[in-house]
């Protein structure tokens, strides 16, 4: 049986970009059945450019239909992506932003995987980078992420939790999802954001597959919700100067989330996974302010190979080591 495709869109003042965006939408070569925009407190004419350019697909004998949801106050990029998945009604849902355009392709070459393996519960891919005019930028998305071929390979070998409990390395622009997936995600933890906790609930829950092709063009413009950077080495050494109080306090906040809800969806030995990196958010947040005083207790936890397990190594012990209070 053909499965039923929505789109979840989330907007916010998006009118300058919409009409590239939906119309790579709705020119797509596997249909859409439904858009599902959620629109969280515009004051430009986004939701009314995408009733008439829906309207005029719809003359032309297009099938894809249109639910709006109007928000305010806005309720933020997580829950109004939430409320746009538990709205939508297809088997399978495609995240879309305002701004990007989609590859004539993208649909299909997810569906084509999901018909293929009924367990998956994600799809993801790379994408193009370009700036406001869409001309292409020097990385991929995946560039970026420091998402490369032996990532991908541990990914798809049965890795995918491993990695996901390090971080997230999935974008919500480029993802479509099982409708089972949003019911076992949802209510989403406000530490989480939305692409985030799909990403690892997904790995956890049945499977997350990552698509090498660049699916769509991912605009950076610099009103960017959530935008990628490629860091040179100044903006890493930059990282090192910041205060890391706020940042180690949601990571802790983000372990607890995970904790608490990971009985839900995934088997004993994730649950027991979520319980250590927990324990490591919390030795990392109780660090002594002064940076020779975190010696002694960062060593003890370099030794339980913890940094490395649930994070990015080498580096978050030198960022334990000399990043401010």
């Amino acid at each position: 049986m053909t499965p039923r495709i929505s789109v979840a869109l989330g907007t916010r003042n998006g009118a300058a970009y919409l009409a590239d965006q939906l119309g790579s939408v709705l020119a797509q070569s596997t249909a859409v059945d439904e858009v599902v925009l959620s629109d969280d407190d515009s004051s430009d004419d986004t939701v009314a450019l995408a009733e008439r350019l829906i309207a005029t697909h719809r003359d032309r004998g297009g099938r894809t239909e249109l639910r709006v949801l109007r928000n305010s106050p806005a309720l933020g990029v997580t829950a109004n992506f939430e409320q746009a998945l538990r709205a939508a009604t297809g088997d399978l849902i495609a995240l879309c932003d305002q701004d990007d355009v989609w590859r004539s392709d993208r649909i299909a070459a997810a569906v084509a995987r999901f018909e293929a393996d009924p367990d998956l519960q994600l799809v993801a891919s790379d994408a193009r980078l370009v700036d406001a005019q869409g001309e292409p930028l020097p990385h991929t998305l995946f560039d970026t992420l420091g998402v490369d071929a032996a990532l991908r390979a541990r990914f798809a070998g049965g890795g995918a939790t491993d990695e996901m409990l390090k971080r997230n390395i999935l974008t919500g622009a480029t993802m479509m999802v099982r409708r089972e997936l949003v019911e076992l995600a949802v209510p989403f933890p406000a530490s989480w954001v939305h692409d985030e906790w799909l990403g690892i609930v997904a790995a956890a829950s049945g499977g997350a597959l990552i698509l090498e092709e660049p699916l769509i063009d991912y605009r950076q413009h610099g009103a960017n919700e959530i935008g990628v950077t490629k860091l040179s080495l100044d903006g890493k050494l930059g990282r090192l100067r910041q205060p890391r109080t706020n940042r180690d306090a949601r990571l802790l906040s983000r372990a607890d989330d995970l904790h608490a809800r990971a009985g839900g969806f995934a088997d004993a030995a994730f649950v027991a996974a979520t319980a250590e990196k927990l324990e490591h958010e919390r030795v990392r947040s109780a660090l002594p302010a002064a940076r020779p005083a975190r010696i002694a207790p960062v060593l003890r936890e370099a030794r339980t190979g913890r940094y490395s397990r649930y994070g990015l190594g080498a580096q978050d012990i030198l960022r334990d080591l000399v990043q401010p209070v």
